[in-house]
């Protein structure tokens, strides 16, 4: 995937209006994956997003400068919401509602987008430019809102899915814990998603799963 910078990429796919997409994507989805965090933490007791300002919309609180300079040079980023688990009234299972959260909202971004997408196409306009951008706008918030969740499943520290696996087994709490294997073990999974045919095969796959969506909402 390091063949060219994602921005001529994605402007050789679509155009300047592609890259707008999927910036404006990556930035709302990670963001509000992140506040998805801090909503289920409040929930949970834990008033540690409220406290330290990152309840917002803002998307350089949630991503900070070394993540967003990574979007601008590789189209990847992440983010993240500060949060106490030992202030979770459901104690370790609360890590499991708290880290389900953030996936649980991205899943729900793909499903908002792409029935909209759905419901544009059977009765709105299908001819003109303004259609053509808005289905690609909404098609590219679909499947990257899969990429999303299914990255953050994977269960790799700091990713959610290592969370939710440590809120229910003790053993893989210990493991996730481990010093040596936290320090590694995420840029080990963007070295392998970017240097690799693992992310090509992902955005292909999410594509698929964006698709097959849209048939059962007859499209």
């Amino acid at each position: 995937m390091m063949d060219q910078w994602w921005v001529h990429a994605a402007y050789y796919s679509g155009g300047w209006s592609y890259v707008a997409a999927w910036t404006f994507w990556v930035l709302f989805s990670i963001s509000l994956h992140e506040l998805a965090h801090g909503w289920a933490a409040l929930w949970q007791g834990d008033q540690t997003p409220r406290e330290l300002g990152h309840m917002t919309w803002n998307p350089w609180v949630h991503m900070g400068g070394f993540s967003l300079a990574m979007f601008a040079l590789i189209g990847i980023a992440w983010g993240m919401m500060p949060t106490q688990p030992h202030r979770f009234r459901s104690g370790r299972r609360g890590w499991v509602v708290v880290a389900a959260a953030g996936p649980a909202m991205n899943i729900a971004l793909a499903l908002v987008t792409l029935s909209a997408l759905a419901l544009f196409v059977h009765v709105g306009p299908q001819e003109g430019l303004f259609a053509e951008r808005l289905n690609m706008f909404l098609f590219t918030g679909g499947w990257l809102n899969i990429i999303l969740a299914g990255l953050n499943l994977l269960p790799v520290p700091p990713l959610d899915g290592s969370r939710i696996l440590s809120g229910l087994s003790y053993r893989f709490y210990r493991w996730f814990e481990n010093p040596a294997f936290r320090q590694y073990s995420f840029f080990a999974v963007l070295a392998i998603f970017w240097l690799t045919p693992v992310g090509s095969f992902a955005v292909m796959y999410s594509e698929v799963l964006a698709v097959q969506w849209l048939r059962l909402l007859g499209v």
